[in-house]
């Protein structure tokens, strides 16, 4: 048996055909054909469910799609941006990219995400201490799972703060009836090898406005002033999708449901095969408001009390039967680089990063080997 890998690309078949028109045409540089169409099949795509107009301006990388928000909003040093702690740490890098410090807060147990009360408690206590409110805040939608997002676009209304929505990780999963990535000031996706769909390395910002859309791409073009010769008024990225990349995304968008409906089917079958496992729990998400993940990575959690083993331990089981797995993300406020910054914490993303790990759940990964996988866990216990 071939290694089971955790999230591996899969191509629909007409990525080819996409990117050979690239070639064909000589368009190998960033901008092109292929650029103008995949965000207008983004933008399509998204305003299936969105109660926002819907803009995308398709970039290098989602921590590109981050800073790039962050530009927009102005965020420069010493401000302070609220992040969640349980993330990648492309959440929270672009922050310190703008000079300003994070501040993170703690996930609530329902989602793992962003808990509202306590973004509200470190809303208020920045501003006793500092007398400022925080410029932004980050909810990420994890793992698929979106964050309560009624209730952080409330607190953020209320106190006038800004929100960019990580949605990196969330591209088809449904919050109220809204794609996540449409419902903040801006959001993001990302187009990584291993995410819901693949331009091999990628991202997209999503504005409301084609005006926000514009200056986005104007920062993102070298921030080029219209002048007949190269002029700069303002610091610039080289953060523009290359049309190459962007012919792989436009064949992906013609499979992206499918993707998202296989990794329905495969978390369905994990929950139902590791049903009544002592010790082994498969991840349910809740939430007061109706939501629909796109379980982009199924999520177990290891009770060591009671299988026997820790999660390292079933980790390493795994790798030996040539099956990728992963421990859920570190939380911020525990990584060395952040040590100074402030964090408001509950325990709970602690907790589950200890127990936690991810399995293989891509569009790549067959019926056989979810049942492969579901014994190899199974046998540990003998």
């Amino acid at each position: 048996m071939s290694k089971i890998w955790l999230s591996l690309a899969h191509m629909g078949g007409a990525e080819e055909r996409f990117v050979h028109e690239a070639f064909e045409t000589n368009w190998v540089v960033p901008l092109g054909p292929n650029v103008n169409g995949f965000e207008h099949d983004l933008e399509t795509w998204l305003s299936q469910h969105s109660r926002n107009e819907v803009h995308v301006v398709a970039l290098a990388s989602g921590t590109s799609a981050i800073h790039l928000a962050l530009v927009m909003l102005g965020i420069s040093p010493g401000d302070e941006v609220i992040c969640q702690s349980f993330t990648f740490a492309a959440s929270a890098n672009p922050i310190c990219y703008q000079g300003a410090t994070p501040i993170f807060v703690d996930s609530e147990p329902g989602t793992w995400n962003m808990d509202p009360e306590l973004l509200e408690q470190a809303i208020c206590d920045r501003l006793a201490k500092t007398g400022r409110l925080p410029k932004a805040i980050i909810p990420v939608h994890l793992y698929g799972v979106p964050a309560r997002m009624n209730e952080i676009l409330r607190i953020a209304h209320h106190y006038g703060i800004p929100v960019v929505e990580d949605a990196a990780e969330a591209m088809g999963s449904l919050y109220d009836g809204q794609y996540c990535g449409t419902m903040g000031t801006y959001g993001i996706l990302s187009f990584n090898g291993n995410k819901m769909i693949t331009t091999s390395g990628g991202g997209a910002l999503i504005c409301h406005t084609k005006e926000e859309a514009d200056r986005v791409k104007f920062f993102a073009t070298q921030a080029r002033e219209p002048f007949p010769w190269y002029q700069h008024e303002h610091i610039g990225y080289n953060y523009r999708l290359s049309n190459v990349s962007a012919g792989i995304g436009r064949g992906q968008m013609l499979v992206v449901d499918a993707h998202i409906e296989r990794r329905h089917t495969i978390h369905r079958m994990y929950a139902e095969l590791l049903h009544g496992v002592p010790g082994i729990t498969v991840v349910e998400p809740t939430a007061p408001t109706p939501m629909q993940p796109n379980f982009w990575l199924t999520c177990i959690l290891v009770d060591p009390a009671v299988t026997g083993y820790t999660r390292d331990e079933l980790a390493a089981k795994l790798f030996a039967a040539d099956i990728e797995s992963r421990p859920l993300w570190k939380p911020m406020h525990l990584q060395p680089v952040f040590a100074q910054a402030p964090s408001y914490t509950n325990g709970v993303s602690e907790q589950v990063f200890e127990y936690g790990l991810c399995i293989p759940s891509g569009p790549m990964v067959s019926d056989d080997d979810v049942h492969y996988i579901v014994n190899q866990i199974k046998e540990l216990r003998k």
